[in-house]
């Protein structure tokens, strides 16, 4: 047998059990800390902060925050831990938050106020999670972040005209099939490397420190802060690679439904209304995003957020007055730069679908899209 080194053995047995005991410790100062947030709460009132996500390996997991006025009167909001889950269903995460509570000396009857995102399941009015707690106490009103329901009421409004939701029904769709697959993401990966290093180059792109990082096509969710404004930054900053994968797709794609999703993308992204909407919607959203960054803040107050949100109401005036050339003008560059082709304004317009109308194309996308869609979104 091989002579085992008695040192070295012990050694290692050593170092596993510092391990053990490190681990150990920290989870029992974990304790600690969350057992003084508590008893500093003590039979006082506060507001439960909640959301759910999924961690690396998928298992769904719930964040709570405890926010509180201490006995100085300053306003703290804690964190108190994360709980795994079985589902994200309303009653389960209710169930969770009971637990947590009852190992901490805390009561529903205590919670003055509720914080969530929008989705059905933690703000729904019959069956979500806010509702459940409710049902409880009549006082733990939900109040709901002035960012969050910025984004969502822009996105929304948006929606209700059909071109806008067409949009955003397509940018949905090409990240899923250009995001489909490593081999598709490598591709697009590759692709920017190659014009980025050309464009340099060439001396059309700067170069410095946090410039020319690597990008990818974001995907946008209703509950996410932005995500549709960084959809859409993300498609233009990588337009040309796109639509190469898309043209990979369409020829070699696995499936017929995917050869034919691929081709019914490309011949949406070459059309002037698409590349029109993509632009608007960024200017819009840009505008929006500037505003829910400082409403995100932990100090801001009501009169402060009033203020921006004027300011921002302002903005979309002055833009809508005095925007229409400025934004033409950009989609001219860019459909010039990637080959979609520019109307006549004199012109009458023509339908994706090759129909001619008794409109000009002036009117089309100055009163019918850019105008329309402002105004929507003023008021």
């Amino acid at each position: 047998m091989k002579q085992v080194d008695i040192n070295k053995f012990f050694k290692r047995q050593l170092d596993v059990g510092d391990n053990n005991c490190e681990g150990t410790s920290k989870k029992i100062g974990l304790m600690k800390i969350i057992k003084s947030i508590c008893d500093e709460i003590g039979k006082d009132v506060f507001s439960i902060l909640v959301d759910e996500s999924s961690d690396v390996s998928k298992k769904e997991q719930m964040a709570i925050v405890l926010r509180y006025v201490d006995r100085l009167g300053i306003v703290k909001e804690r964190f108190i831990g994360v709980v795994h889950v079985l589902d994200t269903s309303s009653l389960t995460l209710k169930a969770a938050i009971d637990t947590v509570f009852s190992n901490n000396n805390l009561t529903i009857d205590q919670v003055r106020g509720q914080g969530y995102d929008g989705a059905s399941n933690m703000s729904g009015a019959f069956n979500g999670l806010k509702s459940l707690i409710l049902n409880e106490n009549s006082f733990a009103h939900c109040i709901h972040c002035f960012a969050h329901q910025l984004q969502l009421v822009v996105v929304a409004v948006a929606k209700k005209h059909d071109d806008v939701e067409e949009v955003f029904e397509q940018l949905g769709l090409v990240v899923t099939v250009v995001c489909g697959s490593c081999k598709r993401k490598y591709m697009i990966r590759e692709m920017q490397k190659e014009r980025v290093a050309a464009e340099i180059g060439i001396g059309e792109t700067e170069t410095g420190r946090g410039l020319n990082q690597e990008i990818s096509l974001v995907r946008a969710g209703d509950t996410r802060w932005g995500s549709h404004f960084r959809t859409i930054v993300s498609l233009l900053n990588l337009f040309a690679e796109v639509v190469t994968v898309l043209k990979y797709v369409k020829e070699e794609g696995s499936t017929l439904y995917n050869r034919n999703q691929a081709k019914g993308i490309l011949s949406y992204f070459k059309t002037l209304d698409f590349v029109f909407l993509l632009h608007l919607m960024l200017e819009i959203l840009c505008l929006t995003d500037t505003l829910s960054k400082p409403l995100r803040k932990k100090d801001q107050n009501i009169l402060e957020a009033t203020s921006l949100v004027k300011g921002t109401k302002k903005a979309l005036l002055v833009f809508r007055k005095d925007g229409f050339p400025q934004i033409w003008k950009k989609v001219c560059a860019f459909s010039e730069k990637h080959s979609i082709r520019i109307v006549d304004m004199s012109e009458y317009y023509v339908t994706p679908r090759k129909r001619r109308t008794n409109k000009t194309n002036q009117h089309h996308f100055e009163v019918v899209i850019f105008n329309t869609i402002l105004d929507m979104q003023i008021q």
